[in-house]
């Protein structure tokens, strides 16, 4: 089936691409604010702010990301505790109905789901203690609320909210989402024993189960993907066979570099390292061809 564009309105409410800013689908009955944790008092005195719903607080601890899912009928009363028992958070994302039309069964509901596919996904590291227990809602009412959440999880990306987002990809997915013609891109280390493909993939740079990586982070300690290699690691994508790791599953990366990156254990430039399978090209002149043959 063809994917279907969305239209989705983002509202920078004070102007500022960094500060405060409301989020809704055409035709969808929810609405989502997002605030810096500098701005929450602004957010706070907001009327949606007082509606029943689901939040996140999101935040880092030790380079980790972080983020605590809960639910209120008021939400703003809620996170006014939250700002004295947790410290370490940053960024808060409210999502009501914009006619405040959600029950208390209905955000308990949300919250589990939420939380499970956090727990799944695996991006962060949950501050909750336990998953929620799921409200029981009638049959009707659950369809609702799942294509609620489905919205939900749509619109968190366009907000820099990358907790749901799900990387690994399976091998149908991967090959039908690639455009017809392009190659597979391969980078080995004869030094290290490492050999991995990829692919590109909906717009994703997709490192194909099977491939190698190191088996740990050789790279400086304060480099930006040091993280990711670990987290691949504790989320069980990247599995340690002997001296190496391997790739259990398909999963994608925002970019060559990440990709390099987690395989190499060290930061790189990925569109050097990557290159055609077979050939002596690099992703970053094969990306070249293919724009002077659009021009």
């Amino acid at each position: 089936m063809k994917t279907v564009g969305r239209s989705l309105e983002l509202f920078f409410s004070d102007g500022d691409p960094t500060g405060m800013l409301t989020a809704e689908i055409f035709n969808w009955t929810g609405h989502v604010l997002y605030a810096p944790r500098t701005r929450i008092r602004e957010a706070m005195a907001r009327k949606e702010s007082s509606y029943t719903g689901v939040y996140l607080l999101l935040g880092e601890v030790n380079g980790r990301s972080r983020v605590y899912v809960g639910e209120a009928e008021d939400i703003a009363h809620r996170i006014r505790s939250h700002d004295v028992e947790k410290e370490w958070w940053d960024r808060a994302v409210l999502v009501v109905s914009s006619a405040n039309s959600l029950n208390k069964a209905h955000v308990k509901y949300l919250e589990s789901r939420l939380v499970e596919e956090a727990f799944s996904v695996g991006n962060a590291e949950l501050d909750n203690r336990n998953t929620p227990t799921r409200s029981s809602l009638a049959e009707a009412a659950t369809a609702n609320m799942e294509a609620f959440l489905e919205n939900t999880l749509l619109v968190l990306p366009a907000l820099r909210v990358d907790v749901f987002l799900r990387r690994t990809r399976k091998t149908q997915q991967v090959a039908e989402a690639a455009v017809p013609g392009d190659p597979i891109f391969e980078l080995t280390s004869k030094k290290h024993h490492l050999s991995a493909t990829a692919r590109l993939s909906d717009g994703d740079f997709v490192v194909l189960k099977g491939s190698d990586a190191r088996a740990s982070w050789e790279g400086a300690e304060g480099a930006n993907y040091r993280h990711l290699h670990q987290q691949l690691l504790d989320s069980g994508v990247l599995r340690l066979e002997g001296d190496k790791a391997v790739f259990v599953e398909n999963y994608a990366f925002s970019s060559p570099s990440a990709a390099a990156a987690a395989v190499l254990g060290r930061t790189s430039n990925g569109t050097i390292e990557w290159q055609v399978q077979g050939q002596l090209v690099s992703y970053k002149a094969w990306e070249a061809a293919q724009l002077k043959e659009t021009a």
